[in-house]
């Protein structure tokens, strides 16, 4: 069985070229009208697998639209919800409160409002796709300094939930909103301003730094104006090295290189290395990104290659998992993850090539073809990945310390790390301090773990304990700050508590929104108002990170497993098969 898993991911590695339908509209109404709607991400599933509801959605093409819905909404004290072109953040951000809220898409605004070469300013839509930013920015000879690496996100999605790419050299930073100069955003108003009203922020604007990153709480982002750089090149090597000595270059190879990251195997005991730093504009190469996890893929590989991993999961095959992650870790490494040296092959290091084919990919987003044939592989309408994604930041001046812990928990537990790399191991991002009210708040590293979910919410993971304890670990012990776009719910259950200018942005949202009317009682929650907590306390809650156990119940003794705590983090507490468990 194992080596049936590796052949059909050597299948999807090789398929990866294929072209596939691009994932299906988030929200669905009945049909042939707007009304009666459900909303879900691209993964089909919020981490408590809520349906989430809504009486009806609006689809503005224009800020005079956005208005007009916002009025309306506000008038009946109606919640609303804004929701994006692809959605995907994980943590259910975008459920209005209720049956009867509004959601109020972003897919139509996608228009490129304008590009300043000379100022190297570029206004757009909040609709508009990291892919078109970059791409209409290159036309211009500008870049987006620093960027996620998966460009089907949308700009008023990525800057509402901090999404960042990496690099600690840069004074403003590595997320995109900290280069947004400019805002135009719509919010409730009183019946004397007609119950909507367009507030147009610039940088220097006091409430900037709350509405950057707003989580969107407090109104609809229109517009978004960007400060840009001149286009450059960029010349990148991967270089595999132990893991022996990581917990002390991670913390410091930031700084040598500006477009720096890491990827981490722990049970293979090896490190990924990116050296990655900006070259002259004449130094030969057109290199270009194309990550081979944001590849389509048949719809015939993806459901064996998930059978096969379920297979391994329900008879606890440990050691088709390791043996699966040796021969995917090594062909993606030989292949350079995705890299080339001209748009079509990978010839060697270093890969040369602008800022724009290289920052970031996604070509499972490009479409003639049928999603029963390709598809993203973690497209919900075909039988593909389904995972949790675990991603916080720690404090540069920490890391040390939570590498540590986590090589004496693999050292434990050897094989215990191997489904995650199936997944392409732990990314690794640096990112600097915002001032955003609810950015990043200190220089850091961010984690960021993707793992096996399984379809039925009842059903314990491979080592579930042990990917538990790295997540309480990082987030309590090491006070890691997770990111918005991402994560369980215990991630977010206290979370506000780390923010010191939380009150600042509290401030700014009522201000915008007196009646709470963006809000929901999930997003109160993790923003602390009324006292409310993420969490959700029932049996098996901790399967799915909805509670951390403190009673069996909340794990799966009927399955033989129970509530214990960590094996290193002691604080923890973790659902664990024992040895002699059936």
């Amino acid at each position: 069985m194992a080596k049936g898993l590796a052949w059909f991911q050597f299948l999807y590695l090789l398929l990866g070229l294929a072209r596939c339908n691009p994932p299906e509209e988030p929200i669905k109404c009945e049909s042939g009208q707007m009304k009666n709607c459900t909303i879900t991400n691209s993964y089909g599933a919020f981490p408590d697998r809520t349906t989430c509801r809504a009486a009806d959605a609006v689809y503005p093409s224009s800020e005079e639209e956005i208005v007009a819905a916002v009025a309306r909404a506000t008038m009946n004290r109606r919640k609303m919800k804004v929701a994006t072109r692809y959605s995907h953040s994980i943590p259910k951000l975008v459920c209005p409160q209720g049956d009867d809220g509004l959601l109020i898409s972003t897919r139509n605004l996608v228009t490129v409002v304008g590009v300043d070469r000379a100022a190297m300013l570029m206004t757009v839509e909040s609709g508009v796709t990291l892919r078109t930013i970059i791409g209409e920015a290159a036309k211009a000879g500008l870049a987006l300094p620093y960027a996620p690496y998966w460009w089907g996100l949308t700009v008023g999605g990525l800057i509402a939930t901090g999404a960042h790419g990496s690099s600690l050299w840069n004074s403003k930073g590595t997320s995109v909103h900290d280069y947004v100069v400019g805002i135009r955003i719509v919010t409730p108003a009183s019946p004397s301003d007609g119950y909507a009203m367009v507030r147009s922020l610039t940088a220097d604007h006091p409430d900037m730094n709350a509405v950057k990153v707003s989580l969107g709480v407090v109104g609809v982002i229109s517009q978004v104006t960007l400060k840009l750089e001149p286009l450059f090149k960029r010349s990148i090597t991967l270089t595999t090295r132990t893991d022996k000595d990581l917990s002390e270059k991670a913390p410091t190879f930031g700084d040598e290189h500006e477009f720096a990251d890491l990827i981490w195997y722990p049970s293979q005991g090896k490190a990924l290395y990116r050296i990655d730093d900006r070259v002259s504009s004449n130094t030969s190469g057109n290199g270009k990104n194309d990550f081979t996890g944001f590849r389509s893929t048949t719809a015939v590989t993806l459901a064996l290659v998930r059978s096969v991993e379920e297979t391994q999961e329900s008879t606890r095959d440990a050691n088709g998992k390791c043996s699966d992650a040796k021969i995917t870790i090594s062909t993606l490494t030989t292949t350079a993850l995705g890299l080339t040296n001209n748009g079509i092959i990978f010839t060697g290091y270093p890969v040369v090539g602008p800022q724009d084919r290289l920052q970031a990919s996604g070509t499972c987003l490009d479409s003639i073809q049928d999603a029963r044939l390709t598809a993203c592989p973690w497209d919900p309408r075909v039988k593909g990945v389904f995972f949790h994604q675990t991603t916080f930041t720690i404090g540069l001046s920490k890391v040390r310390d939570f590498i540590r812990d986590v090589q004496k928990l693999r050292d434990l537990v050897p094989k215990a790390f191997c489904g995650v790399e199936l997944y392409n191991g732990i990314l690794m991002r640096y990112v600097k301090a915002s001032p955003a009210f609810l950015g990043k708040q200190e220089d850091g590293l961010d984690f960021d773990i993707t793992y096996y979910r399984s379809k039925d919410p009842t059903a314990p993971r491979l080592f579930e304990d042990i990917l538990e304890e790295v997540e309480q670990m990082g987030l309590f012990k090491y006070g890691g700050i997770p990111h918005w776009g991402k994560n369980r719910n215990i991630a977010f259950d206290g979370v506000i508590k780390k923010y010191p200018k939380a009150g600042d942005f509290l401030k700014v949202k009522q201000s915008y929104d007196p009646m709470s009317l963006f809000s929901s009682d999930w997003t109160d929650q993790v923003l602390g108002i009324n006292g409310g907590r993420p969490v959700i306390v029932k049996e098996g809650c901790a399967l799915e990170g909805l509670c951390i156990c403190s009673e069996d119940l909340h794990c799966a003794p009927k399955k033989g497993y129970y509530c214990r705590p960590g094996k290193v983090y002691k604080d923890a507490r973790v659902c664990t098969r024992p040895v002699n468990a059936a």
